[in-house]
C-alpha cells in the first residue's frame, strides 16, 4: 500500500465530503500497520439495464480503492430495489419487480467489470440477508430509529410539509441501507450526494449494533452534457457505456472545456498532480483543449469497447467533423408498410413511410413527437439536405441517406408495396 498521504490524495479527488476525514486516516494508518485492507462498500440499485457514466463515478472511486489495495464491494441491492429509493424523490417511488430486478442486475455485473478488477471485486446482493430476516426482525431494526429523524431528511421534510403521501415502506429504505453496513461491516461506504442522509443512517446503525460507524464518502453528481442538469438517460444528456462507440466519442467531444476537466477528475485514472499539470498546460495553451478532448474521449471509449473501437471512432469524427464527410460504416434499414404483400422477410414494417415514423423504426428517434421536434428544430437532413416539414413523406422503391443531429446516420431502403 501506498503511503497515508499519497492514499488521502487519491481518495479525496473529485470527493464532495467525507465523514470524518480524521477517522479514515486512522483507518489507513492501521491497514498499513496491520496488512488489512479496509472493507469498502458501494451499493447500486439495479432500477435500469444500462448503466450512463453518470452511475460510473462512484464505480471509478471503487476503483481508486482497489488501487490502493482495499477491498471494494459491489453490492446489488436486489432487495431494495423492490422497495424503491425515495432519495430525491417529490412522490413515492414505484416498485420494480422481482424479474426486473434480476435483469438488470444481470447486466450490472456485465458492465461493472469494464472498470473493476473481476479477480478483486466481490459482489454481494443484499437479498442474502433481508431475505432470511422474520417479522419480528424487521420491528426491531425499525425501533432503532425515530419518525423525527426521519423527518429531518430534506425529501422526507418537504413532502410532508406539503402534504405529498410519504408511505410507510419509503421510511424502511434507509434503514434497510443501514443495515447492510452492518451486515457487511463496512470501513468505508461510497454514495452520491443525494445519498448522505442513507449513508448516516448506516454509521448510527453499526454503533447500535456496536460495529465502528464507518466512514462517509459522497460524490457529486455529474452533470450531463448540457453542463446543467445532472446525467440523465430522461433529460437526454447522457453518455451511455454501452453506446456504440461512435455516439460515445461524439457525445463526449461536444462537452464544454470547463465539464471536460471535470469529466477527467470524476471518470479517469488521472493522479492528482497529473490533473494539476494538466489544468496549467491547458491555462499556458502548451495543450489545445480540442486535442485533451480527442485524448479524453480515446481513453473513455477505449475502457467500454476496447482501443481498436476508440481508434475507429476519432478517425471516424475527424472525417465526419473536420472533413465533412460520411462514416465509413452507416447501417442500412430497410422498411415495408405494413401488411405489404411485397414486404421481404428482413423487412421491418411501419405504419406509414413519413418522416416521423421512419425515424423511430430506424432508431435515430425515441417517439413521433421527438422526431418532428429534431426536424422543427432542423436537425433532419435527406440526402444532405435539410428537412423543415414534420410530415413529409419519402417515396417508396428508393434509398435515402437520413441524418439526425451530427453524428447519427442510417441508408433507409423503402420497399414498394
Amino acid at each position: 500500500m501506498k503511503s497515508v498521504n499519497e492514499q488521502m490524495a487519491l481518495i479525496k479527488q473529485g470527493c464532495q465530503e467525507i465523514i470524518r476525514e480524521e477517522d479514515l486516516e486512522q483507518r489507513l494508518k492501521k491497514a498499513l500497520a496491520t496488512g488489512k485492507p479496509l472493507r469498502v462498500k458501494a451499493g447500486f440499485d439495479p432500477t435500469a439495464p444500462d448503466l450512463h457514466l453518470g452511475h460510473t463515478v462512484l464505480i471509478q472511486k471503487l476503483k481508486h480503492f482497489q488501487d490502493l489495495g482495499h477491498q471494494v464491494i459491489f453490492l446489488i441491492g436486489d432487495f431494495t430495489g423492490l422497495i424503491g429509493d425515495p432519495s430525491g424523490k417529490s412522490e413515492t417511488r414505484p416498485p420494480l419487480t422481482e424479474e426486473e430486478v434480476k435483469a438488470n442486475a444481470a447486466t450490472y455485473q456485465r458492465q461493472i467489470f469494464k472498470i473493476l478488477d473481476p479477480e478483486q471485486t466481490v459482489i454481494d446482493f443484499n437479498s442474502r440477508w433481508m431475505k432470511p430476516l422474520q417479522a419480528h426482525d424487521l420491528i426491531r431494526l425499525a425501533a432503532r430509529y425515530t419518525v423525527a429523524r426521519m423527518l429531518e431528511r430534506d425529501d422526507f421534510h418537504k413532502r410532508y410539509h406539503s402534504q405529498t403521501p410519504i408511505s410507510i415502506h419509503e421510511f424502511l429504505y434507509p434503514l434497510i441501507q443501514g443495515y447492510d453496513s452492518v451486515a457487511l461491516q463496512a470501513d468505508v461506504e461510497l454514495g452520491g450526494t443525494d445519498q448522505k442522509f442513507n449513508l448516516l443512517v448506516g454509521r448510527d446503525l453499526q454503533r447500535e449494533y456496536g460495529q465502528e460507524p464507518q466512514v462517509v464518502l459522497t460524490m457529486p453528481l455529474l452533470e450531463g452534457l448540457d453542463g446543467v442538469q445532472k446525467m440523465s438517460k430522461s433529460l437526454g444528456n447522457y453518455v451511455g457505456i454501452d453506446e456504440p462507440p461512435g455516439t460515445m466519442f461524439g457525445k463526449i467531444m461536444s462537452v464544454s472545456d470547463t465539464l471536460m476537466i471535470r469529466y477527467y477528475e470524476l471518470l479517469t485514472d488521472i493522479t492528482p498532480a497529473d490533473l494539476a499539470r494538466l489544468r496549467e498546460d491547458l491555462a499556458s495553451g502548451a495543450k489545445h483543449p480540442r486535442q485533451v478532448k480527442e485524448e479524453l474521449a480515446v481513453e473513455l471509449v477505449a475502457r467500454y469497447h476496447g482501443r481498436p473501437a476508440a481508434e475507429q471512432a476519432a478517425r471516424e469524427f475527424t472525417h465526419i467533423f473536420r472533413e465533412k464527410g460520411l462514416p465509413e460504416e452507416i447501417e442500412e434499414v430497410t422498411l415495408a408498410r405494413a401488411g405489404a404483400t411485397s414486404a421481404a422477410t428482413e423487412a421491418q414494417e411501419i405504419e406509414a413511410f413519413d418522416l416521423p415514423h421512419i425515424m423511430v423504426a430506424s432508431g435515430t428517434a425515441a417517439s413521433t413527437s421527438d422526431a418532428r421536434r429534431l426536424i422543427k428544430q432542423g436537425g433532419v437532413k435527406i440526402d444532405g439536405e435539410k428537412v423543415s416539414d414534420v410530415n413529409a413523406e419519402l417515396p417508396p422503391g428508393g434509398t435515402s441517406l437520413l441524418q439526425v443531429g451530427k453524428r447519427r446516420f442510417k441508408k433507409i431502403t423503402l420497399l414498394s408495396d
